[in-house]
């Protein structure tokens, strides 16, 4: 079930046969034509005649389309599903089932999908235009629909045109468009009525005849303002003589608050008592129609009320070309609304609550719950939101809920178990455990009440989330458990979910076997941990959740890093992304995680070209593309990328910033990002700042091994290493001691990992021979190194591994090459491998152009080369020069290859010593 549209949203209001002709904005609005133009913002405070201004010129465009926004709209699926139906307004039809995307977390794919979808519509149509316009756009507060914006802004194709009424600036970068050029600003000293415009509209439009006096006055002390003009000739179109006349001008003054009070007290009061009733009562509404209208002020005529109105310009707008829909002005929508609380604010709930009432029988129930909320009906609301869950879930629309229930009172969340396991995933989304728990025993309290009380259990929807919380409470008991690194409690709590969990419960077994599959891999157990959570993705398929089997893939493929399998990984990831892009865009939002996961694999190769690829378009799918929890994943592999170019001080910044969004509560913590730091600090030299780690976090060569503090050992063992070498440089002795204790500890650590572990005993083989070497055993060294990589069932799999290590390393494998490495064979192998990855510093080359390398570049690699020298991204040059990225990708390659090169940034050094560049 798709987001529904509500068509009223899609018109702009009908145009009024009394309208002032404003020809010098309408030149200011035609900038919008110039090609390369991005944005016209109209921006004033509310009655300054915005929306009059636009749909008046839109009727003289051949094609506008149209978008009325709403607080709705601050859910970004619903924002998403109106601007496609506004898109198809102007010809561009997009495929309704892009915004099936938004269920899977993808919302920048769709955005994505949409822009790509507007290019391919302009090559076809280059000499096409396409307007549209965001009418209210002050009501969108949600940062996720600004960067919507934002990215529509600056991706869209040149014959897009957006128009933004508002009553406020947004957050969109006006400063960077204005300074290209592509921004056109209308305020509101440019939307009041000049002298000659508030004659006009005064003595022509509303048949006044005053005086030239007359108009003055009230134009100076209106300042022009639109709305203020329009009252006052309301109220002056009864004045029966030149004296009544004279005397509301003469009374017109003083602050805005007061003359809005004067002016509405002089409109509501030539009204008769029934419509007076009637725009008070449906004040509350932000939308009217004849049957809304009946319900909340209990007529029958609503509709033929609303149709009077209209023909007598009472401040209504029209929603759609049938006049079925309306709203008041904005403004005396307020005053409306505030003249009702003064007078009747007991009958405010009761209007609430039956405006409730109407829209959740309408399935509207977004609305539904706005107005319970309005209403003080908190356990009415809260029933609505559960109902409504799934829905909203299911279209991605978390933080409308997370929204609503702020609104409620802990009490009546805490009655209800549905809405209290959602408060606690929240709280674990937001790193605080301690509230989850909270929650997850509110929910345990209040099943075993409902479970004797009756009149408690009947408040509660009947819904499968309702079938299933008892389970459900015990699977993110176990992802509490997982957040504190409670292994036994993970275990303990997940079979519990599984006792309670039906035949067919699919998600909840998959989740469950999920949480066992993680807890074996936590405690070490990978062989355990690959067939539990290989189960459990089966049972997610089996429950036909492709999206959460997806992100499971993601984790399997750790796992089988884990297990020193980094091609078996590789092939399950590429088969994921394959079902995950197989049926076209949108996709499923895993799709971003799969391709960091890629490059993870591709840097750890030394692909770095192809690392950064696959982090660009992960990038691009941006990060509602990918699972929350994962989301820090990007900056670590982008960090581990720079590190391996020296780039060490970006490596430290992504990694500040993956610090930022990680949480808790998902997956084990094998990588503390504390830990990446210090290797970082490590490779760059600063050995005090790792030292201060070690102390911070109490990471000693004499602790005890296990898989969960591996990663930090493994960090201090290079540590050790690392201050071993400093002191051996400088002269002073070294402490066969301290190297002696690295020993024990990667002999514990050695012994912990079982052979399912043979990523773990990969790398800790290579540490001992590498310690073996810092105390002068170059033979161990080399027997130890040359055990660990026959062991390896896939060593060919590693490459920064090793060349990470530096120039100790390097010395060990030039040592392999020579007669003491004779006798290992698989060690002699690898060694040539790595040495030929491994950086070499070129001699200094004549700058002769490129007839100095042996083997010059082509004219399309020069080509290549100077783009690589740009700031666009692997994508964007395999666009500019109309390849795709694979080809792309083959041409680097060879120019790294000629100019003997590794990474982009050395690339470009190197052309601009030989004159290339």
């Amino acid at each position: 079930m798709s987001t529904p549209v509500l068509a009223t949203k899609l018109f702009p209001p009908t145009r009024r046969s009394e309208l002032v002709a404003r020809p010098r904005l309408a030149d200011r609005l035609d900038s919008t034509l110039n090609r390369g133009h991005r944005l016209t913002l109209v921006s004033a405070p509310a009655g300054f005649g915005k929306t009059t201004l636009l749909s008046d010129w839109a009727t003289s465009q051949e094609r506008v389309g149209w978008l009325s926004l709403d607080e709705g709209d601050n859910a970004l699926p619903r924002f998403l599903a109106h601007f496609r139906a506004a898109l198809s307004g102007v010809g561009l039809d997009m495929d309704p089932a892009a915004l099936d995307a938004l269920a899977a977390g993808s919302t920048s794919v769709v955005l994505a999908m949409v822009v790509n979808e507007l290019v391919r519509a302009g090559r076809q149509r280059p000499d096409s235009q396409w307007l549209l316009v965001l009418d209210d756009y002050h009501v969108i507060e949600a940062p996720e629909v600004h960067e919507a914006m934002t990215f529509l802004l600056d991706h869209g194709p040149d014959q897009l045109h957006l128009l933004v009424a508002t009553r406020s600036d947004p957050p969109l970068p006006l400063s960077r468009l204005r300074s290209r050029g592509q921004l056109t600003e209308v305020r509101a000293a440019d939307l009041r009525f000049e002298p000659a415009e508030a004659r006009e509209f005064l003595n022509e439009m509303m048949a006044l005849r005053l005086t030239e006096g007359d108009v003055r006055a009230l134009e100076e002390r209106t300042e022009g303002w639109i709305a203020g003009l329009q009252l006052a000739a309301l109220s002056l179109r009864d004045a029966s003589d030149r004296g009544d006349v004279a005397e509301f001008i003469g009374a017109f003054t003083g602050s805005n608050r007061f003359v809005i009070d004067y002016l509405v007290d002089e409109v509501l009061a030539r009204q008769g008592a029934d419509v007076r009733d009637f725009l008070l009562r449906t004040a509350i509404l932000d939308r009217l129609t004849g049957s809304l209208c009946d319900a909340v002020t209990g007529g029958t005529d609503g509709g033929q009320v609303l149709a009077d109105l209209d023909r007598r310009n009472v401040f209504m707008v029209p929603l759609d070309a049938e006049r079925s829909w309306y709203r008041y002005h904005h403004l005396f929508g307020d005053v409306l609304r505030a003249r009702l609380m003064a007078e009747n604010p007991e009958q405010v709930p009761t209007l609430h609550q039956a405006a409730s009432d109407w829209f959740a029988s309408h399935q509207l129930a977004a609305d539904a719950v706005r107005h319970s909320l309005a209403a003080g009906d908190y356990d009415r609301a809260a029933y609505l939101m559960e109902e409504a869950l799934p829905e909203m879930r299911r279209t991605r629309q978390d933080s409308v809920m997370l929204g609503w229930m702020r609104s409620l009172p802990e009490s009546v969340v805490k009655r209800s178990p549905v809405l209290s396991i959602m408060a606690g995933w929240s709280l674990m989304m937001a790193g605080d455990l301690d509230g989850m728990e909270r929650r997850l025993d509110d929910v345990e309290s209040v099943l075993a009440a409902g479970a004797h009380d009756q009149a408690l259990a009947a408040t509660w929807a009947d819904t499968e989330d309702l079938r299933t919380a008892p389970a459900t409470l015990w699977i993110y008991r176990a992802a509490l458990a997982q957040g504190r690194g409670d292994l036994p409690a993970i275990v303990r709590h997940a079979r519990r979910a599984l006792e309670l969990a039906g035949a067919d419960d699919h998600f909840v077994r998959g989740a469950a076997g999920g949480f066992l599959g993680l807890a074996g891999w936590a405690a070490g157990d990978v062989q355990e941990a690959l067939s539990t959570f290989s189960e459990a993705v089966r049972s997610l398929h089996a429950a036909g959740n492709l999206v959460d089997e997806l992100d499971s893939t993601v984790v399997l493929g750790d796992m089988w890093i884990s297990a020193g399998r980094p091609h078996r990984a590789r092939r399950l990831y590429e088969r994921a992304l394959e079902t995950a892009t197989g049926a076209g865009e949108p996709y499923p939002r895993a799709t971003a995680d799969l391709h960091v996961g890629l490059a993870e694999l591709d840097r750890e190769l030394d692909d770095l070209v192809s690392a950064e690829e696959h982090l660009e378009t992960a990038r691009v799918l941006g990060e509602r593309g990918s699972i929350t929890e994962n989301r820090h994943r990007w900056y670590v592999a982008m960090a581990h990328v720079r590190a391996a170019t020296g780039d060490h001080a970006s490596a430290r910044q992504l990694l500040d910033q993956a610090e930022s969004l990680y949480r808790p509560g998902s997956y084990p913590d094998l990588r503390p990002l504390a830990a990446m730091k210090a290797r970082v600090h490590i490779a760059e030299g600063d050995l005090a700042a790792a030292e201060e780690w070690a102390d911070e976090h109490g990471v000693t060569a004499a602790d005890e091994a296990s898989f969960l503090r591996e990663y930090d050992h493994l960090t201090l063992v290079r540590l050790l290493l690392a201050g071993h070498d400093r002191d051996s440089g400088a002269g002073a002795a070294a402490d066969p001691a301290a190297l002696g204790d690295v020993l024990g500890l990667l002999d514990r650590l050695h012994a912990d990992a079982d052979r399912s572990r043979a990523g773990s005993l990969l790398e800790i083989g290579m540490l001992r021979a590498l310690t073996l070497q810092a105390r002068g055993h170059r033979s161990g060294a080399l027997a130890e190194l040359n055990r660990a990589l026959v062991q390896a069932p896939e060593p060919d799999g590693y490459v920064r591994l090793f060349l990470d290590e530096g120039a100790p390393m390097l010395a060990l494998l030039h040592g392999a090459l020579g007669p003491e490495g004779g006798e290992y064979d698989v060690l002699r192998q690898h060694a040539r491998r790595l040495l030929e990855a491994a950086p070499s510093a070129p001699a200094a080359v004549p700058l002769a152009g490129r007839g100095s390398l042996a083997d010059p570049l082509s004219d399309r690699e020069l080509d290549v080369l100077r783009l690589l020298a740009s700031e666009l991204t692997g994508p964007e040059i395999a666009r500019q020069l109309f390849v795709s990225v694979n080809t792309l990708r083959t041409h680097t390659k060879r120019i790294f290859t000629k100019l003997d090169v590794n990474t982009r940034a050395a690339a470009v050094r190197r052309g601009h010593e030989l004159g290339l560049l």
